[in-house]
């Protein structure tokens, strides 16, 4: 699997994630097949907008799954706001029968970081990272060294 690194102005990283969400009291409102069609492309007109980038989406009868990669300035709140919210609007939209509905998702998700390293590695490199970013107090310039209060009146 190659690295899917995303080079921006002043940040290199991957944001990606696997997001599940169900219908309100989880209803199976995906059995009829050209609802799931109008969804699949509300979520995939969505990411287009927004800049996201889906690997894989699948709208299953009672849930959907979602891998997708977030730009580096969307966090994975909005992402699932603007993923739940504009394809209730676009569905509701499209299907008058879901107009009665108090609401078309439920306020529940599952959501995990996906990435091309594993939770040891991570926990291994941080554990026995070598050096350290801070600066001896004795190198730091001298307007960087603290001053008592009374020097400043």
């Amino acid at each position: 699997m190659k690295l899917n690194l995303k080079h921006c102005s002043h940040s290199v990283g991957q944001n990606a994630y696997h997001l599940v969400w169900k219908p309100y009291k989880a209803k199976p409102l995906f059995k009829n097949l050209h609802f799931r069609k109008v969804c699949f492309g509300a979520l995939e007109l969505i990411a287009s907008q927004y800049g996201f980038e889906i690997y894989e989406l699948q709208v299953l009868f009672d849930h959907i799954h979602l891998f997708v990669e977030c730009p580096s300035t969307i966090a994975l709140a909005k992402a699932l706001q603007l993923f739940k919210g504009i394809s209730s609007r676009i569905l509701r939209r499209n299907f008058s029968y879901l107009r009665d509905m108090k609401r078309l998702w439920s306020r529940g998700k599952f959501f995990r970081s996906v990435g091309n390293v594993s939770w040891d590695v991570i926990q291994n490199y941080i554990a026995s990272s070598q050096g350290s970013w801070s600066i001896p107090d004795n190198k730091l310039p001298a307007y960087y060294h603290q001053r008592k209060i009374a020097a400043f009146s």
